[in-house]
């Protein structure tokens, strides 16, 4: 089925955040640092077709091990590395419904996998509303045409460029501490593949004496379909497919062990999808702040 063989993952965007601690309209002081390892998984039997409805497909998935990192180079000036140094695409076996046979072996392709570097630009430090601006370059380092019918992938093939412009501010409501966060960019996509419109909100709760933070977000991206037709621009487990778009919302814990190391866990689902697994995806990390 064309639809199924062009299903998407949700959750492919770009950097995983953490704004209680990395990202958002925040950049990090100098000499200030945030890494964190992750492990993000999705695997689903059904997808959002083209048009927003649900349909089975083979079962697929795609596992990423990934570091992400942001460093401060100036108090306005950070770094940022997203870089999934595993990455893991499967399909299962296609099996007939009706004799049982096995019609299309399973396959799997193990890599590296496409790779964000970005900077990004504090407009404002120490005001109420902390304004920044990242420009992110997507590498194609991962493989677009694996398996013995190159339809397995863990990467597009194409080099992207994302301008992203955040705004964040922080507030109490009695012994809690908040933040929100707001960001709006446009992605810039070649090889055929059409631009997008990425766009969020999040909010965050830090409790229990600064330990545990919760945030909840909602993330969503728009087709300029500007570019070929998703048949010509994607294959069987690419999480890269052209014309996505999605309305998500990712909830996600971090425990702060010490002032420096903490875990974190997180989920995400979808309110609207339109090529894209119609599954949950999962991530567990552990991360570092860096201090002086």
């Amino acid at each position: 089925m064309k639809i199924a063989n062009r299903a998407v993952s949700v959750f492919t965007l770009l950097l995983v955040y953490n704004a209680a601690f990395a990202g958002g309209g925040w950049p990090q002081p100098k000499g200030w640092g945030f890494f964190k390892l992750s492990q993000w998984w999705v695997v689903s039997d059904q997808h959002f077709t083209d048009s927003g409805r649900i349909d089975p497909n083979t079962t697929m998935g795609i596992f990423n091990s990934s570091l992400y990192a942001e460093y401060g180079f100036t108090n306005r000036f950070s770094g940022i590395l997203y870089f999934p140094f595993f990455s893991r695409a499967y399909m299962n076996n296609t099996i007939s419904g009706t004799t049982g046979e096995t019609l299309i072996p399973g396959e799997a392709i193990n890599s590296i996998g496409d790779t964000d570097l970005g900077i990004k630009y504090g407009i404002t430090l120490n005001k109420p509303l902390a304004l920044a601006a990242t420009l992110t370059f997507g590498l194609p380092l991962g493989k677009d045409n694996g398996g013995s019918a190159g339809s397995l992938q863990t990467g597009d093939g194409e080099f992207n460029q994302m301008l992203q412009l955040d705004a964040g501010t922080g507030f109490k409501l009695g012994n809690v501490n908040l933040y929100s966060n707001l960001y709006a960019g446009f992605n810039n996509r070649t090889n055929g593949f059409s631009d997008e419109f990425r766009f969020g909100f999040e909010v965050g709760a830090t409790f229990l004496k600064n330990r545990i933070t919760a945030i909840a977000r909602i993330q969503g991206i728009q087709s300029f379909k500007n570019g070929d037709l998703p048949s010509e621009r994607s294959n069987s487990t690419s999480i890269f497919a052209n014309n996505t778009e999605y309305l998500s919302f990712a909830p996600e814990i971090a425990y702060n062990i010490t002032e420096k190391w903490g875990v974190s866990a997180g989920v995400g689902t979808v309110f609207y999808g339109r090529i894209i697994f119609a599954s949950p995806a999962y991530s567990v990390g552990v991360y570092y702040k860096l201090t002086k």
